[in-house]
């Protein structure tokens, strides 16, 4: 299939900059892919679809944060260095992107926070804005990491648009403002962040877990509903736009996944009994579909995947799929697609945006269903 078939008008006002007000009260459109049938709830409303033994698949990443911002030596120039992986916990070496990039090089240092108490070196290119990061600290690693973090701000897509600068000259409205700054870093904070968030190693938010919330997840598993999970490390390739038209030529950036033997023993005991096994997110279900035999089963295994799912693809595990409605042209839309029919998903879209649901991560839900 070419990228130009899943091309479809969003208004910029449906692109949702803040989060429901309770996790589960988002909007959820409920695809029968099989009629088309499309009905219109709420995320609460989900346990209604489900049955005493099914399985619902959350993903229990952490997201860390990885935006931050350093003054290049000499020049004082402002960058953004957002943080991808840790390459080594003792030397402090980071795999980070950078911009603007044409201003680092190797050598260079970078100062971090007010005092520039942390300092980093750039000792290699990696991408055209890749950099590795050597930090120079006399901390120890544990205590590092904490201070890294604590200067860190939550890695929100770009689509999310937030003004942190505070220009206000009057000292009583200059203090108002901070509290206003103050109140959505902290929003983001708790809001971009899972219930089930355990694991740290994402720079991007399992999305679709985001509308659960623990008095939902109580009422699942007092109707009998089993509820596992696995850890995937979410980068920044869900954000990545795909700049080729073939979409057989599109490479998807590596993602360490671990996958738990109570996991796989919980699919093959759902897939028994012939119950709905439901991926939350569609990183769960790549991992999931990255180790998956030949007779549906799933293999305990903690690895990395590069898997991009697109139409037609014979989904082996999973029967139910749980999603946040996603962008135009996204890897993660055509997973979507290939999942529950190219003309039925993208007709379901073309009725969210006439009924004015919310997009991306901050955004509603879709369910797709038998």
């Amino acid at each position: 299939m070419k990228l130009s078939q899943f091309k479809f008008n969003l208004p910029q006002e449906l692109i949702a900059q803040h989060p429901a007000e309770f996790r589960d009260e988002a909007r959820m459109l409920v695809l029968h892919k099989k009629s088309g049938e499309i009905d219109h709830r709420q995320v609460k409303d989900i346990v209604e679809y489900f049955d005493d033994g099914d399985l619902f698949i959350f993903n229990d990443t952490r997201v860390f944060p990885a935006r931050l911002y350093a003054t290049k030596e000499k020049t004082n120039a402002r960058i953004e260095v957002f943080l991808l992986r840790e390459l080594s916990h003792e030397n402090r070496y980071w795999d980070v992107l950078v911009d603007p990039a044409r201003k680092i090089r190797i050598g260079n240092k970078l100062f971090f926070g007010d005092d520039g108490s942390i300092v980093a070196e750039v000792i290699d290119n990696t991408t055209s804005r890749g950099r590795t990061l050597r930090f120079l600290s006399d901390y120890e690693p544990s205590e590092f990491i904490r201070r890294l973090y604590a200067l860190g701000e939550t890695p929100l897509p770009k689509y999310i648009k937030r003004n942190y600068e505070n220009t206000e000259e009057d000292p009583e409205k200059r203090a108002q403002r901070d509290a206003e700054i103050k109140q959505q870093r902290a929003e983001d904070e708790e809001r971009y962040q899972t219930i089930f968030a355990t694991k740290i190693g994402a720079v991007a938010v399992p999305a679709a877990c985001l509308h659960f919330s623990k008095i939902l997840v109580k009422r699942m598993e007092i109707k009998g509903i089993d509820v596992q999970f696995l850890t995937s490390h979410m980068g920044l390739g869900n954000f990545r736009p795909i700049d080729v038209e073939d979409l057989t030529k599109h490479k998807v950036d590596s993602e360490q996944f671990f996958i738990s033997k109570e996991l796989a023993d919980a699919v093959d005991k759902a897939h028994a009994r012939e119950g709905r096994v439901c991926a939350v997110g569609t990183e769960v279900m790549r991992a999931l579909e990255s180790v998956v035999n030949t007779v549906g089963q799933i293999t305990p295994t903690a690895s990395w995947t590069n898997k991009f799912i697109y139409p037609p693809y014979h989904f082996s595990v999973a029967n139910t799929f749980f999603t946040n409605l996603y962008m135009p042209q996204s890897s993660q839309l055509i997973e979507v697609a290939a999942f529950g029919g190219y003309e039925t998903v993208m007709h379901a879209y073309n009725v969210a945006v006439k009924e004015k649901y919310h997009f991306g991560d901050y955004g509603d839900a879709m369910l797709i269903v038998d």
